[in-house]
């Protein structure tokens, strides 16, 4: 029985058989994917005519039959026994008026030189194997932002007192912070600088309810309150940098610089904004087209991420008020349409602000798409940081990690890299939601596109169909651009968990 089972088993590795000749090649592919079953056929064959005369009718209409050049609507007008496809020729036309909108044509230069700017930094920051990029991510986060308002707007921006003192108190908020970073400075130095801070604020809040007189300090113009609100803000700093000198320890030159860091920083912002560098004033009013997109997309985008971080961080805190207070402003602001957002952020922000700080009516917008667009990064985070296994947490902790670095070092970092879909994704909505900024009197792209449809020179059957595909294109560059990028981001990374 032995010699007759060993008769059959191999002693030598078998060769694999190759495959099928119906399941290889072109016809194998055709075979298995198209034509598998009689309803496969049907589908493919129907599919596939009503794709081919689409094609051929887009074709015809795009370009065989497109009016490329002309001066005015007569040469997209249709003679006897003709059909005009695509008025490209009006496209042409209004193409600065797309790109820049009403900025002044001789002030232009400024835009291109604000978006030579933002590729030059962008692209090494996307491309991995470029060094520096810590140098990298200041000039484009920190540095970039400012410059590109001065270039835009042309600085010598009025900044009111009350303007200045906000500023103040915000830094004294986060010198305050900082400064609590070095654990051996003085607990009592670190209470009266955040007393402080809350004060300013709350001198600010009142400011909006009393009027006073008006004071001239440093050549700007102060209510007697915000002067108040500046002075708390200035002493709450000066406490803040005692503090830090108050303490012990290695880092305690760092915490120092960066204590100052915060009031230097407000500074150099008021300089940036309020000086008077030669170049023409060109207000937000004038502002229009894919440059108006853009600013709006990317300020959102910068400032939705971080401020999500907060909120999906506050919502998992086990402290009932910052718990209850993401949980309210996440779902509030996820309960009402962006464009209910943008019109209260038209005519309520203004009611809610201090004297003598006044917001423009962008400004107001940007804010309004920053906060909303924060709401829906949040739940995105908080999404990744529930897919965490716990023994990450707990691992952190037997190192002795503090909660600040164990989320910066261990946790967050899995998290992001596990939502990058879903970041980008709210990335993508966010820059096609910019078209809605039109409702509120800002005349983005899709906004500056009907408007040219208004220009008695261009009104033409195919003019709207011209512009809206033009337009449609834009978006889609961007958008399919972001998405790619998020692919190789995420097979980079091995986000996959293969």
């Amino acid at each position: 029985m032995e010699e007759q089972v060993a008769a059959y088993v191999a002693r030598e590795q078998k060769q694999p058989l190759p495959a099928p000749p119906s399941e290889v090649g072109v016809g194998g592919v055709l075979r298995k994917n198209f034509f598998a079953t009689p309803v496969d056929t049907l589908l493919t064959v129907v599919l596939g005519l009503f794709s081919l005369w689409a094609a051929w009718n887009l074709l015809q209409w795009a370009l065989l039959s497109a009016v490329f050049t002309g001066t005015d609507r007569e040469a997209c007008l249709a003679g006897e026994g003709e059909a005009v496809g695509a008025c490209w020729a009006f496209v042409r036309a209004k193409f600065g008026q797309f790109f820049y909108g009403l900025y002044p044509m001789a002030e232009r230069w400024r835009v291109d030189l604000v978006l030579f700017l933002l590729v030059a930094l962008a692209l090494p920051m996307a491309i991995p194997s470029v060094p520096f990029k810590r140098l990298n991510a200041f000039l484009l986060i920190v540095a970039f932002p400012f410059l590109a308002l001065m270039l835009l707007t042309g600085g010598n921006i009025r900044i009111a007192g009350g303007w200045i003192a906000f500023l103040f108190a915000l830094a004294a908020f986060v010198a305050a912070a900082l400064a609590a970073g070095n654990l051996s400075a003085p607990p009592r130095l670190l209470r009266m600088a955040s007393w402080l801070a809350g004060a300013s604020v709350l001198i600010l809040v009142l400011a909006n309810a009393v009027s006073s007189g008006r004071v001239d300090l440093m050549a700007f113009r102060f209510s007697l309150l915000s002067v108040l609100a500046f002075l708390a803000a200035l002493a709450s700093i000066g406490v803040s940098v005692a503090a830090a000198l108050a303490g012990k320890g290695e880092g305690r030159k760092g915490v120092l610089l960066s204590v100052l860091a915060a009031p230097l920083f407000v500074a150099v912002i008021i300089v940036l904004l309020a000086g008077d560098f030669g170049l023409r004033r060109v207000p937000t009013n004038l502002w229009g087209g894919l440059m108006l997109t853009l600013v709006v997309a990317l300020t959102g985008i910068a400032a939705s991420l971080p401020l999500g971080i907060l909120l999906a961080l506050g919502r998992r805190s086990h402290l009932p008020a910052v718990r209850l207070f993401s949980i309210i402003f996440i779902e509030f602001w996820r309960g009402v349409p962006l464009i209910t957002v943008l019109f209260m952020s038209a005519f309520m922000i203004p009611l809610l602000l201090p004297e003598g700080v006044t917001f423009n009516q962008l400004l107001r917008a940007l804010i309004g798409v920053a906060l909303f667009s924060a709401a829906y990064m949040a739940e995105v985070v908080r999404g990744g940081l529930q897919a965490i296994p716990k023994g990450q947490y707990e691992g952190a902790q037997a190192l002795g990690l503090g909660y600040w670095q164990m989320m910066r070092l261990v946790v967050m970092p899995q998290a992001l890299k596990m939502v990058i879909p879903g970041i980008v994704n709210t990335f993508i909505g966010l820059f096609k939601d910019t078209s809605l900024v039109y409702i509120i009197g800002l005349a983005d792209l899709l906004g500056t596109v009907r408007r040219g449809f208004s220009d008695p020179n261009w009104i033409t059957p195919t003019t709207a169909a011209s512009g809206l595909v033009f337009a449609a294109f834009i978006y889609w560059l961007f958008c399919f651009g972001m998405s790619r990028y998020s692919i190789y981001t995420e097979r980079r990374l091995h986000t996959g968990h293969e």
